[in-house]
C-alpha cells in the first residue's frame, strides 16, 4: 500500500477557481474520509488523485512518485463508483475478472484473485449471475470485489453508498470498515453524510467551497471544531450571538452567558466583540442534571420523539435552540419548564471570523 500527499493542489474551470490550495497527508493503510456539502470538491479532488480530472496546480503523489501526468491506468489505483458501473451482459464473476483480463493477468491468477474476493465480500454463490438479479447491496459488494482484485495501492471510493435504502447503508459501512481492517488498505473515501464519515474515518477531512477546513480524528472534529461551518456541518449545533462583555456572552438587554472557565482569561480584552456561543442539543440539558451552568425557564414550541430520546425544541433571547434528553423526561409543548446549559461544554467563536477561540 501507499502514502499518497497532495500538495497546494488547485483545479479550475475556465476562470472559476473551485479547488483552492488543497494540501493533505494520507498515510499508508488509513481510512480517510472526505465530506463536505454538495459542490465543495470533495469528489473532484477524488477524480484528480485518479487521474479522471487535471489538476491546475500542485502536486499529487503515490507512494514515492508525483502522478500530475501518469495515466490512470498506470495510477495502480482502483476506483469505486457511486452507480456501480457493472456491466449489464456479463455475470458477477465477469465484471470481477474484467480489469485482471484487461491487464493481461494469467487466467488461473484471475480465477483465483477472483473467487478470493468473492469469499471475502460473500459472493462466491452469485458469481454467475448477472447485475439485474442482485440486490443494491451485492451489486455495491461486486463493485468492490472488482477493486479488490487488482489489490491496488489506494482505494478511492466516491459516495458508494448513496444509493442505498437507510438500513443497507448501515450494514455496508460496517462492511466497508471490516473490509478495510482485513486488507490494511490505503483508502480514501468521499460521502456528504456526516455519519458515515464519524463512524469510518480514521480522520476526517471537512471541506467548503473548494477549502479544506479541519483535518482531525472524527471525535475532535466534534468536540473541536475549527470554526463554525464544521461546528455546524458535523453534528447539531446551537449558536447564540452576542457581545463579550466582563459577565460572559452578553446575548440582549437581559440574558448574559457565562463563558467556560478556561477562555475567561481568552476573552479578557475582547469586550465590546462580537461572538457566538456554540452548544451541541446533549449540551443544553435539564434543571435536575448536576452540570454546572444557568438556569432558564423556556416553553417548547415542539417536541420531537425519536425512541430513545426527544429533540426538544425552545427560543431563548430570540435564538431557537434544540436539546435532545432522554423520552422519559416528561416534556409538553407549550409547557413552561426549566433547562440549564452546560457552560462547561460550551464553544465560542469569533463573530467576525467564525473561527473557534481557544
Amino acid at each position: 500500500m501507499a502514502e499518497v500527499v497532495l500538495q497546494n493542489v488547485a483545479k479550475s474551470y475556465d476562470k472559476t477557481l473551485v479547488i483552492q490550495d488543497v494540501s493533505l497527508t494520507v498515510r499508508d493503510q488509513e481510512f480517510v474520509v472526505m465530506v463536505g456539502p454538495s459542490g465543495c470538491g470533495k469528489s473532484t479532488i477524488l477524480r484528480m488523485i485518479a487521474g479522471l480530472e487535471s489538476i491546475t496546480g500542485g502536486t499529487i503523489q503515490i507512494e514515492d512518485r508525483v502522478v500530475n501526468d501518469v495515466a490512470p491506468k498506470d495510477r495502480d489505483i482502483a476506483m469505486v463508483f457511486q452507480n456501480y458501473a457493472l456491466y449489464p451482459h456479463m455475470s458477477v464473476y465477469e465484471n470481477m475478472a474484467f480489469g485482471l483480463k484487461m491487464r493481461k493477468t494469467p487466467k488461473a491468477e484471475i480465477d483465483e484473485k477472483v473467487k478470493e474476493a468473492a469469499r471475502i465480500l460473500d459472493l462466491e454463490h452469485l458469481l454467475q449471475r448477472k447485475p439485474k438479479q442482485l440486490s443494491g447491496g451485492q451489486r455495491q459488494r461486486v463493485a468492490l470485489g472488482r477493486a479488490i482484485v487488482r489489490n491496488p495501492k489506494v482505494f478511492l471510493m466516491d459516495e458508494p453508498l448513496s444509493n442505498l435504502d437507510a438500513k443497507l447503508r448501515v450494514q455496508m459501512r460496517t462492511e466497508i470498515a471490516a473490509l478495510h481492517k482485513r486488507l490494511n488498505a490505503t483508502t480514501i473515501y468521499v460521502t456528504h453524510d456526516q455519519v458515515e464519515a464519524m463512524t469510518m474515518g480514521h480522520r476526517i477531512v471537512i471541506l467548503n467551497k473548494g477549502k479544506i477546513q479541519q483535518v482531525d480524528t472524527p471525535l475532535n472534529v466534534y468536540h473541536q471544531p475549527a470554526n463554525m461551518f464544521v461546528a455546524g456541518f458535523v453534528g447539531q449545533m446551537n449558536f447564540l450571538t452576542g457581545v463579550l462583555d466582563a459577565e460572559g456572552l452578553r446575548l440582549g438587554d437581559t440574558t448574559v452567558l457565562p463563558v467556560p472557565e478556561a477562555l475567561v482569561d481568552r476573552i479578557a480584552g475582547m469586550s465590546g466583540q462580537a461572538a457566538v456561543m456554540g452548544l451541541r442539543p446533549e449540551h443544553v440539558v435539564p434543571e435536575s442534571s448536576p452540570e454546572w451552568g444557568p438556569v432558564y425557564e423556556v416553553i417548547p414550541d415542539r417536541v420531537e420523539m425519536l425512541g430513545s430520546e426527544q429533540m426538544v425544541h425552545f427560543s431563548l433571547s430570540g435564538h431557537t435552540l434544540v436539546a435532545r434528553w432522554a423520552s422519559d423526561l416528561p416534556v409538553q409543548e407549550g409547557q413552561p419548564l426549566k433547562v440549564k446549559i452546560d457552560i462547561a461544554k460550551a464553544l465560542l467563536f469569533d463573530g467576525a471570523t467564525e473561527a473557534r477561540i481557544v
